[in-house]
């Protein structure tokens, strides 16, 4: 029965984790370049049982059977699917096609910068003319971080990523892609770092400006998987209801007689 206790609260503890990571795709349904996780799920390994000190089989211990222990998260993983595409219009707003992730410079406190990959693709431009998401960090291109001129009355990026200021090209951005995206973590909402031991390929995404990429997370697809979680959690309640009722039956009428 002390088992059904810790079996059922296997169950639980799995449940609440999906459903954390359900309930953060679906704060994210509108966040630009978001990438919907998932949870693998699997059971802890199957243990032999042995039967040791039974009077009735002689004291020589036998084996019963096999036993689980209950189910363990697997595998949390990143949905990297293509999201779809929206039409705002803004000159620096631009959307990836296919595989492929925008460079980032992101400073920490030291001031020191780290490159970043994103999907995120809502830029704009500063007071200097520097291209920069909604945090201020820049976008890097073939010569660094790209910048054009404040003056410029025409911004044109082509779909290679050439960006040109009044019909000369200033730069081209720089669009990475990566062999395994196993060796990309995520780091915030909507950006990634490489692990070592990832490996960098050219990207053959082509670029869309006046888009975003939306998130790839499906609402409804979620709401029905959120539903059976918590429908699965309450099951798991009333297992560990019942193995408690009877350790208390067990305990205060049974130990009686």
């Amino acid at each position: 029965m002390v088992r059904g206790l810790y079996t059922a609260w296997t169950g639980m503890a799995n449940e609440q984790k999906r459903l954390d990571i359900i309930s953060n795709n679906l704060a994210n349904a509108a966040t630009v370049g978001y990438k919907q996780d998932n949870v693998t799920t699997q059971s802890f390994d199957d243990v032999l049982t042995i039967k040791i000190k039974d009077a009735s089989e002689l004291y020589h211990e036998r084996p019963i059977g096999k036993m689980n222990l209950g189910v363990k998260l697997g595998e949390v993983y990143t949905n990297f699917e293509q999201g779809s595409l929206r039409e705002t219009g803004n000159t620096f707003d631009i959307a990836l096609e296919g595989k492929g992730f925008f460079q980032v410079a992101v400073a920490n406190n030291n001031g020191n910068e780290q490159i970043f990959y994103t999907r995120d693709g809502s830029f704009t431009m500063t007071h200097e003319g520097n291209i920069v998401d909604m945090n201020g960090n820049r976008l890097i291109g073939e010569g660094g971080n790209i910048s054009v001129p404040v003056d410029a009355s025409d911004i044109v990026i082509d779909r290679d990523g050439s960006v040109y200021a009044d019909g000369v090209l200033v730069d081209k951005i720089l669009i990475t892609d990566f062999e395994d995206y196993n060796y990309l973590k995520k780091y915030g909402e909507n950006m990634y770092s490489m692990v070592e031991g990832g490996t960098q390929i050219p990207a053959e995404a082509s670029v869309h400006q006046g888009f975003t990429e939306q998130s790839n997370v499906n609402v409804v697809s979620e709401m029905v998987n959120m539903i059976a979680i918590t429908r699965a959690y309450e099951a798991n309640q009333k297992v560990i209801q019942t193995v408690d009722s009877t350790l208390d039956q067990a305990v205060n009428s049974v130990g009686k007689v």
